[in-house]
C-alpha cells in the first residue's frame, strides 16, 4: 500500500500554526513512508472563504518548506461530485430530505436544555410518507439532506495515536445535515462532513492525520464511508496546541498565524521544528533536527497524546541556535528588510561589505530576526544618547583624557585594521596611566550611548568607516 496523505485548510483566515503543525506530521508522515503529501483546500464556505487567505496558505506551507505532491485542490471545484454521493446515499436509503423548520428547531433545543438533555436533532424526519412530503413541499418548505445515524450504534476505530477509540450513535446529536436546504428534487451547498469524506475517497487516502479535536466528525466521517460502501482509512488526532492556560490556543491569544510569526522574527526551519517537538519526540531525545533529517526517524508511536503548551522561551532558543549557525551572507538577506521598515539608510549593495560585517558582530546576539533593529540601531544613527550609566563611566577620573587621546590617533587616520584598533587601545591606556576597562568603558560609552554591547573592537572599525566614530566621541566630551 502506498501511503497517502493531505492537509486540507479552510481559507477562512491566514494559515494557524494547529493547521500548520498538522501540515508538518502529514509531511513527515509521507516522507517516512515514501509516500504522497497533498494540498486540498477547503473553500466550500463561500461567504467566509476569500482568495487572499487561499494565498497566504500556499506562502505559508512554502516559506516553511512544505512543498505537496499534488495539489492544490479546492472543493469548490468538486461539487458535482459532492452532489453525486448525496444522491447515491439517498438511492440506497442512507439519507432524507428533512423539512424540519428553523423555528421547529429552536423549539425543540429549547425545550432540551430546559429537560437538561444533550442538543440533538429527534429524527422526526426520517420515515415520512409521501403524503407528508407533498404537503411540507406544498408549504414552500425547503428540505436539507439528513444522514441517517442509528443511537444504538457504536462506532469503534483504531487510532495511531489514542488507540482503540469508541463512540455512540446517540452522543453524534441525532442524523446529521450533509447538504443545505434547496428547492424540490434539487440538491444543496454539500457540508463538511460529507465533502471531506469523498474527497478523501476520490483522492485515495490512506491516513487521516489531523488534530484531536475532528474526533467526533471521525465517527461520523466513518459512519459516511460505510453508507457509501467504501474502505475506512486509518485515523490519527494529534494533540492539541495549547495555552499557558492549559486551552486550544486561538486568536484570542494573541500571535497564532505563521505570518505573525514570521513577522517576528522566526526563521521557517526553526519554527517548524519547533512545531514538531509540539506533540512528538525524536527517538535519540534531540530537540535540535530540521525536516529532512527528522522525516527518517518520525513516526506516529512517538506522537503525545496530551497537549503541548505553547512554550515561547523555548521558541526563542531554537530560534536563536539557528540563527546563530546562519553565516554571515544567509543572515544578511533575512535582516536587510527589517532595517529598511526601521526607516535605516542603507544601500544593500554598495554596502555589502559593511553590512555583512555587522551582520557577523550582532548575529550572535539574536534570538529572533527582528531584534536586529534595536541592536544595530547605533550603526545606523548620526548621534547617541547617553544612558545614566553611560554618562557616569565618561564622568569618571581620567575618561575625558582617554578619549581626548582616542579622537587625535582617529582624526589622524581613516581606517583601522582590527589590530591596529586593538593597538591603540594597549598605547592610550599605556599614554593615560590607567586600567584598561577605563578606556575600554569610556569608548564604549562614547560610541554607543551605553556600557554593554556587541564587541567593542568590531563596533568601533564599523563606526569609523562610516565616519561615525570621531562625531560621537566629540559628541561626548562636549
Amino acid at each position: 500500500m502506498t501511503v497517502r496523505v493531505r492537509i486540507a485548510p479552510s481559507p477562512t483566515g491566514n494559515l494557524h500554526i494547529g493547521t500548520a503543525r498538522t501540515a508538518v506530521f502529514n509531511w513527515l508522515f509521507a516522507r517516512h513512508h515514501g509516500g504522497t503529501f497533498i494540498l486540498r483546500v477547503e473553500d466550500t464556505d463561500t461567504e467566509r472563504s476569500k482568495p487572499e487567505y487561499t494565498q497566504n496558505i500556499l506562502d505559508g506551507m512554502q516559506w516553511l518548506g512544505l512543498n505537496w505532491d499534488e495539489g492544490p485542490l479546492f472543493q469548490s471545484q468538486r461539487l458535482d461530485l459532492y452532489r453525486q454521493s448525496i444522491q447515491t446515499l439517498l438511492d440506497n436509503g442512507s439519507a432524507y430530505r428533512c423539512y424540519t423548520s428553523t423555528e421547529e428547531l429552536d423549539t425543540l433545543r429549547a425545550a432540551q436544555e430546559a429537560n437538561h438533555q444533550a442538543p440533538g436533532y429527534d429524527n422526526r424526519h426520517r420515515d415520512l410518507t409521501p403524503e407528508q412530503e407533498a404537503a411540507f413541499i406544498a408549504e414552500g418548505r425547503r428540505p436539507v439532506i439528513r444522514f441517517k445515524i442509528d443511537d444504538d450504534r457504536e462506532i469503534t476505530w483504531l487510532d495511531l495515536v489514542r488507540d482503540e477509540v469508541t463512540w455512540k450513535g446517540s452522543d453524534l446529536g441525532g442524523d446529521m445535515v450533509i447538504s443545505r436546504a434547496a428547492d424540490e428534487h434539487e440538491l444543496g451547498q454539500p457540508l463538511y462532513n460529507l465533502a471531506v469524506v469523498v474527497d478523501d475517497i476520490d483522492m485515495q487516502i490512506t491516513h487521516i492525520i489531523r488534530g484531536e479535536d475532528h474526533i467526533a466528525n471521525t465517527a461520523k466521517q466513518i459512519l459516511l464511508y460505510e453508507g457509501l460502501g467504501v474502505a475506512v482509512p486509518t485515523f490519527a488526532h494529534t494533540p492539541l496546541i495549547l495555552s499557558d492556560e492549559g486551552k486550544k490556543l486561538s486568536k484570542r491569544d494573541g500571535v497564532t498565524s505563521i505570518d505573525d510569526f514570521k513577522q517576528m522574527g522566526y526563521i521557517a526551519p526553526a519554527l517548524v521544528n519547533y512545531m514538531m517537538l509540539l506533540g512528538w519526540s525524536s527517538p535519540d531525545a534531540e530537540e535540535l533536527f530540521t525536516l529532512d533529517v527528522a522525516a527518517p526517524q518520525f513516526d506516529l508511536d512517538r506522537v503525545h497524546k496530551a497537549g503541548g503548551k505553547f512554550d515561547w522561551d523555548k521558541l526563542n532558543w531554537i530560534n536563536s541556535q539557528y540563527i546563530h549557525a546562519m553565516p554571515a551572507e544567509q543572515l544578511l538577506p533575512e535582516l536587510i528588510p527589517y532595517w529598511q521598515a526601521a526607516g535605516f539608510k542603507l544601500d544593500p549593495d554598495a554596502d555589502r561589505s559593511w553590512l555583512l560585517q555587522l551582520t557577523s558582530l550582532i548575529g550572535a546576539s539574536l534570538a529572533r530576526l527582528d531584534e536586529c533593529v534595536e541592536i544595530s540601531r547605533v550603526f545606523f544613527t548620526d548621534t547617541v544618547t547617553l544612558d545614566e550609566e553611560a554618562a557616569t563611566k565618561i564622568a569618571q577620573p581620567g575618561a575625558k583624557e582617554v578619549l581626548t587621546s582616542l579622537l587625535k590617533a582617529m582624526q589622524a587616520k581613516s581606517d583601522f585594521t582590527e589590530i591596529e584598533a586593538q593597538d591603540l587601545i594597549k598605547q592610550v591606556t599605556k599614554e593615560q596611566n590607567v586600567k584598561k576597562g577605563v578606556v575600554m568603558q569610556s569608548l564604549r560609552a562614547a560610541l554607543t550611548g551605553e556600557v554593554h554591547g556587541p564587541d567593542l573592537i568590531q563596533s568601533l572599525l564599523l563606526l569609523h568607516q562610516h565616519h561615525l566614530a570621531v562625531p560621537r566621541i566629540q559628541q561626548a566630551l562636549g
